[in-house]
């Protein structure tokens, strides 16, 4: 009788041990499968958007910030940057910024910006013709670029030009202007590199 009640404890006492360690067993296969299934760190921080503090940025000043692996460009142009603009278009392939997917909508103008942030311009720092990174040049009538240079990029690797608002000029190996990126304004003095104004990532 003693040794018939003796097994029936341990029996339970058995079962519930193996129950328990089969259970967490099972949880901890599943737990990496399941994680597997949400994007990596790496691959989240790869494609997140980018917030940039503007109030830091000087007048005639370029900051330089990763997104997605790309470089980016944001310049808080001076007034004299902006009013020379105009003067540039008879040199330019493509003035008025025709080719759609260089940009958003919103910067398909001169400025190549949001309204009302004509001063800021946004770009992806990658030369449209083999994806070399240009050189900032903000510099009026340099020896080297010419009189009628007024400021912008050149590309040291074939010599492609861009002016200030990024557009290409006219006779270079560069087919479009540089691209200007997806970005939205989080505050006055925050840019989001990568945010839509609907606040969707994109």
């Amino acid at each position: 009788m003693e040794n018939s009640e003796v097994d029936k404890g341990r029996r339970r006492f058995l079962i519930g041990a193996t129950s328990v360690v089969g259970a967490a067993g099972a949880a901890a296969a599943a737990t990496p499968f399941l994680i597997s299934w949400n994007p990596s760190e790496r691959a989240k921080a790869a494609g997140a958007p980018v917030e940039v503090n503007l109030s830091k940025v000087q007048e005639g000043q370029l900051v330089r910030v990763i997104w997605r692996k790309k470089p980016i460009w944001i310049v808080n142009r001076t007034e004299e940057m902006l009013a020379n603009l105009p003067s540039n278009d008879n040199l330019l392939k493509d003035p008025e910024s025709g080719v759609a997917d260089q940009q958003p909508s919103y910067a398909q103008n001169p400025t190549r910006t949001r309204e009302g942030k004509e001063k800021y311009l946004v770009l992806i720092g990658i030369c449209t013709h083999l994806g070399c990174s240009p050189t900032f040049r903000p510099e009026l009538a340099p020896a080297d670029l010419g009189a009628e240079w007024k400021g912008g990029w050149y590309c040291p690797c074939h010599g492609s030009r861009f002016d200030l608002a990024g557009r290409v000029f006219k006779n270079v190996p560069a087919p479009t202007n540089l691209v200007v990126p997806v970005y939205s304004y989080k505050d006055e003095n925050t840019v989001v590199i990568g945010l839509d104004e609907n606040g969707e990532a994109v």
